[in-house]
C-alpha cells in the first residue's frame, strides 16, 4: 500500500480534494513514451495561477510556454500529478515561501523522461520517473515538468504511475521524520497521529518496514481501516 490517491481525469479541471492525484494526459491516457516534438509544438496545458484565493483561482491554460531545460535538469511528460495540502495553503497566499506570479501549483509527478540537460548522466530519454521538486515556477500541474536532476528518481516498474506521483512529499517527509530525526530502531513504539492521511501512511509503512512496532490515530471509522491496512 502506497499513500491514499484518486485517480482523476483532468479534462477541464474538476474540483479536487487533498492527495488525489491528477491524469495529466488531459485528453487521453498515456500507457506508453511516445516522444512529441516539442520545437513543432513549443506550448502544453497547465493549470495556473494568476492570484491567490480559493479554488476559482486554477484556471486551465491550453497553451503555457513548455519551459526551457538547463544544463542540470530534466524535462519530464506528466503522466500523474501528485496533490498535496501544502499547496492549498501556497495557492491560498497562506504559506511563508509563495511563488512569483503567475505559477502552475504542484511538486510531485510521474511520468517518462522526455529531455535531458547536457551534465545529466544518472538518466535516459523514456525512462520511468517520479519527481518530488520542481524548478522556478514550473509545478507538476501540466503536461511538462521542469526539474532538477536532484528530484528526479527511476520509478520501478513494480509501481503504477499514480502511485509514483504519490511518493514524494508524503514519503520523503515521513522518511525524513522517522530515520534521519527520530533514527528510528527495530523494537521501538512509534505513535503516528493522523495516521490516514498521505504522510500518515507514509509513517505507518516505513516505521513497519524497519520493524518498529506501530499504533496510529485517525478521526473517523474510514480513516481507521485505511491504517489497518498499512
Amino acid at each position: 500500500m502506497l499513500s491514499p490517491t484518486y485517480a482523476t481525469p483532468l479534462n477541464g479541471f474538476p474540483h479536487t480534494t487533498h492527495h488525489q492525484v491528477l491524469e495529466a494526459g488531459f485528453s487521453h491516457h498515456i500507457n506508453s513514451f511516445q516522444a512529441m516534438n516539442i520545437s513543432s509544438c513549443p506550448t502544453m496545458k497547465a493549470v495556473r495561477v494568476e492570484q491567490f484565493g480559493g479554488p476559482e483561482v486554477l484556471k486551465l491554460e491550453t497553451n503555457v510556454p513548455i519551459p526551457e531545460i538547463k544544463d542540470n535538469q530534466v524535462l519530464v511528460r506528466v503522466l500523474y500529478a501528485g496533490v498535496n495540502p501544502v499547496e492549498t495553503y501556497i495557492r491560498e497566499g497562506q504559506y511563508s515561501r509563495l511563488p512569483e506570479l503567475p505559477y502552475t501549483p504542484g511538486s510531485d509527478a510521474a511520468g517518462y523522461v522526455h529531455q535531458l540537460g547536457r551534465n545529466v548522466s544518472s538518466l535516459k530519454v523514456g525512462d520511468r520517473v517520479f519527481v518530488s521538486g520542481t524548478s522556478s515556477n514550473s509545478g507538476s500541474y501540466a503536461q511538462y515538468v521542469l526539474s532538477d536532476d536532484t528530484y528526479v528518481f527511476p520509478l520501478h516498474e513494480r509501481l503504477s504511475f499514480a502511485q509514483g506521483a504519490s511518493l514524494g512529499v508524503p514519503f520523503f517527509t515521513a522518511y525524513k521524520a522517522l530515520i534521519l530525526r527520530a533514527q528510528t530502531k527495530p523494537g521501538e513504539v512509534v505513535l503516528v497521529h493522523g495516521a490516514s492521511g498521505a504522510v500518515g501512511t507514509a509513517a505507518v509503512q516505513i516505521a513497519r518496514a524497519i520493524g518498529a512496532t506501530v499504533v496510529g490515530t485517525a478521526g473517523t471509522k474510514d480513516g481507521m481501516d485505511v491504517v489497518s491496512k498499512c
